[in-house]
């Protein structure tokens, strides 16, 4: 199957001008989950190599890295039964549901330097969500299916595989740095349909 890539170029030109306005966070968060619902409404557009699954763990994609790092958009690959360590992302990130379905169990640090759970909710295909600092980005995501991967498309303020972040345990409090990378080496055609 070919991917219509044009729908995930429109929507890069389309956050990259919403970015080029200098929005605060809330605008980010209102006008951007409007323009990430309209990308995973349909997932005809995901090439199919940026879509496959790992056996052992999830795989994250890169689709886009603005050059100057002010943005990035991943898709996130879950097998049945695989899920993020839990982990913060040090910038804002909204998510959307490409396939399938999601967990995500948020946490907040307590005084006695543990972790406790603060919420639980579903991401289903089609739904959108966010993450920062300011609002909570401490969280675990894992596939919520047992019997097929689930796919969501990741919209980050950075260049989150270049970010350095934290890996928590959740009992003891202790952090761990990580970089996270990618597990691609290319990058999507977005210039294909043209040349079609």
């Amino acid at each position: 199957m070919s991917a219509n890539t044009q729908k995930l170029l429109t929507f890069i030109q389309d956050i990259t001008r919403l970015l080029e306005t200098k929005p605060d966070e809330a605008t980010i968060f209102v006008e951007g989950k409007k323009l990430v619902a309209t990308l995973v409404s349909s997932d005809e557009w995901l090439p199919d190599a940026f879509a496959q699954p790992h056996p052992q763990h999830y795989q994250q994609y890169l689709l886009y890295a603005d050059p100057l790092d002010r943005l990035s958009i991943v898709s996130f690959v879950w097998g049945p039964g695989q899920k993020t360590p839990v982990h913060d992302h040090q910038t804002w990130g909204i998510v959307g549901g490409l396939r399938g379905k999601e967990q995500e169990i948020t946490f907040r640090k307590q005084a006695n330097g543990s972790y406790s759970e603060t919420g639980r909710g579903i991401l289903d295909a089609g739904g959108v969500t966010a993450v920062s600092p300011d609002i909570g980005d401490i969280h675990e995501v894992s596939n919520a299916l047992n019997n097929q991967p689930s796919i969501s498309i990741h919209v980050y303020g950075k260049n989150i595989g270049r970010v350095h972040r934290h890996v928590f345990d959740i009992t003891t409090g202790a952090s761990r740095p990580f970089v996270s990378g990618y597990a691609n080496d290319v990058l999507p055609n977005l210039w294909s349909e043209a040349v079609a």
